[in-house]
């Protein structure tokens, strides 16, 4: 679903550094926020270094990427935020990843598809939606995130705002 223009939903989630994030200070300090709906799956593992380089080229430019997992998961939070630091720990993120466990954000994102990816101007307005890139772990035709990235922050307009993501469905909580 294209919510490209619309307003981003607040929001305020536990990180795996035991600090809880909101929006709304992010939104002061940045020009560009990419929010990426990702999890410990196999079909996210290869976009993370791309996502780390993002952060390394860009984070110095007032922009950042936040990742967030809303993947269902029927243990406790203490739990998965735990599995959450091994992974990020593992992989050396360089960027805040939050936990979701109510799946309250994603459902306000619209979000479907694991990774999703929403980059969002200072106003918490959605500039760009879907991939990240056209990737696979050893090559890259478009750097869609990236493009869109540097278009923001050059206070340009991003030409393709909205890529269908690709990977696999968000696993949500049984009714």
């Amino acid at each position: 679903m294209n919510t490209i223009g619309n307003y981003a939903p607040d929001f305020e989630l536990p990180g795996i550094d035991q600090k809880v994030y909101h929006l709304g200070n992010y939104r002061r300090q940045f020009q560009a926020i990419a929010v990426v709906f990702m999890s410990d799956l196999s079909e996210v593992n290869h976009y993370i270094e791309r996502l780390k380089q993002l952060q390394t080229d860009f984070g110095g430019q007032k922009f950042t990427v936040i990742a967030i997992d809303s993947n269902y998961s029927p243990q406790p939070i203490a739990e998965n935020i735990k599995a959450m630091q091994k992974y990020a720990h593992a992989r050396k993120l360089n960027f805040p990843y939050l936990r979701d466990s109510n799946q309250d954000v994603a459902k306000a994102f619209k979000t479907q598809i694991l990774p999703t990816v929403y980059l969002l101007d200072s106003d918490a307005v959605i500039r760009y939606q879907g991939r990240i890139d056209d990737g696979t772990e050893s090559a890259v035709n478009h750097h869609y995130l990236r493009n869109s990235v540097e278009s923001m922050l050059a206070g340009g307009r991003i030409e393709r705002n909205y890529v269908d993501p690709v990977g696999v469905k968000i696993n949500w909580r049984p009714q």
